[in-house]
């Protein structure tokens, strides 16, 4: 990956620094989303291919901003040079819906990617539909846990190589939302949310595990995210996406349009 600035470098052990936060992390600015995609893609199997020493493992975002991305992926020539028996994926958050709903990330991500790629099935983890959302939430964790090794994160260790973000209008990322209860959560690695403008309950990563990655990188394109871009950096604390953390480095990956002023 390049860009404005350097990218994050490519690691094939635990990173066992301070790590990164929103304002700390590194800006890497494209002319725009084709090229800033592009680059992100070529970085990913940079990275997949650099990681012999186990499994690669990837918290993948829903909305419209990654699709490029996951057809791109699923589309040569990375369909063939991303070594997919060794890749596990998982997701940052989903609508608690059935994976063939129109609405849902599991369902996108089947379509754009899953279905096109010789990925084995049990290397895709996709956020359980049954029971309750609670039952779910805490079947999902428990799936984390067991790929994982243990039941608390542990320093120096790694759950995700790679977690993708977005970023939203009003400042939340994965399914976490302003004002919301999860924000507090400091335990679970998922949790249920229920956004106020939302029609679904949602499922999310919360901020312990999307902070035990090797890498966090968001993924933002367009002038409407330019002042929502800047807030976070910034640290707005009305914006749930300003306290993300990371085990290991935290990327901006922009097109030239949603880059802040002064970048």
């Amino acid at each position: 990956m390049t860009g404005h600035t350097p990218s994050p470098k490519t690691s094939t052990g635990p990173d066992t620094g301070a790590g990164a936060n929103t304002r700390t992390g590194t800006l890497a600015i494209f002319d725009d989303k084709a090229a800033a995609t592009l680059h992100l893609a070529d970085w990913l199997l940079q990275e997949a291919l650099a990681k012999t020493d186990g499994p690669f493992s990837l918290a993948l975002s829903g909305g419209s901003t990654p699709q490029l991305l996951y057809s791109m992926m699923a589309s040569e020539p990375y369909a063939s040079r991303l070594p997919w028996a060794r890749m596990q994926f998982f997701l940052g958050d989903d609508r608690f819906l059935a994976h063939d709903h129109e609405d849902s990330n599991s369902g996108m991500l089947n379509r754009l990617l899953f279905s096109h790629v010789p990925v084995p099935a049990e290397n895709v983890h996709l956020i359980p539909t049954a029971g309750t959302a609670e039952e779910a939430a805490r079947a999902y964790e428990a799936e984390l846990k067991t790929f994982y090794g243990a039941d608390t994160l542990q320093p120096g260790k790694p759950l995700f190589d790679v977690n993708l973000l977005g970023l939203g209008g009003d400042g939340h990322t994965a399914s976490l939302f302003p004002g919301q209860p999860v924000l507090k959560e400091r335990t679970a690695w998922v949790s249920t949310c229920v956004p106020p403008v939302a029609p679904y309950t949602r499922l999310t990563l919360t901020y312990p595990a999307i902070d035990a990655s090797r890498h966090v990188v968001f993924l933002v394109e367009g002038a409407s995210k330019r002042e929502i871009v800047a807030k976070v950096r910034a640290q707005d604390p009305s914006c749930p996406a300003s306290a993300i953390t990371s085990m290991g480095d935290l990327t901006w990956v922009l097109d030239r349009a949603a880059a802040p002023a002064d970048a």
